[in-house]
């Protein structure tokens, strides 16, 4: 209780000098100050409190809605993965066939060139969409995966090349 009373009397002691100040302002300089700190308190209760509260409100349902985009992605990549899991395995030769077929529907957009267990397509002008499809259709009827893209974008579509790995091998 000694140290409280000391504390105290210490803290009493350095205010004495705001409380003589205080005492000799004018009434309209106490309300001016009065108003300051007011003005000044709730400032740092909009800075520390209502602000972020207000900007989480406003931002959380974008944040919400892009994440439930990302989540259906995402099970939407693993739906397609469990179905590649699931379907049997293709030889090289096979896979080797089924791509020349596929190329065959590009007509002039693509070339194909194989070489052991990998395949690469070299584009012209190939419109971005079909290039969607058919590398999709790749993936799946010949289970080959792209290692390598050197792909450039022009107005009359995309050229360049594309290196795939055929299935059999590592």
């Amino acid at each position: 209780m000694n140290r409280s009373v000391s504390t105290n009397a210490a803290l009493q002691a350095r205010l004495a000098p705001l409380q003589a100040r205080w005492v000799a302002l004018s009434a309209r300089e106490r309300q001016l100050v009065l108003v300051m700190g007011i003005a000044l308190a709730v400032l740092l209760v909009w800075l520390i409190a209502v602000q972020p509260a207000w900007r989480t409100w406003r931002e959380v349902p974008a944040q919400a809605a892009e994440l439930e985009l990302q989540w259906l992605q995402m099970q939407a990549l693993a739906s397609e993965a469990g179905q590649l899991k699931g379907q049997a395995p293709v030889s090289t030769a096979d896979a080797s066939a089924a791509l020349k077929a596929s190329v065959t529907r590009l007509g002039n957009h693509g070339t194909l060139a194989l070489l052991g267990d990998r395949a690469t397509l070299t584009l012209k002008a190939m419109p971005p969409e079909e290039f969607r499809s058919w590398l999709a259709e790749a993936r799946l009827a010949a289970r080959a995966r792209p290692v390598q893209m050197k792909l450039s974008r022009a107005d009359d579509g995309l050229s360049g090349t594309l290196v795939l790995q055929l299935p059999g091998s590592p």
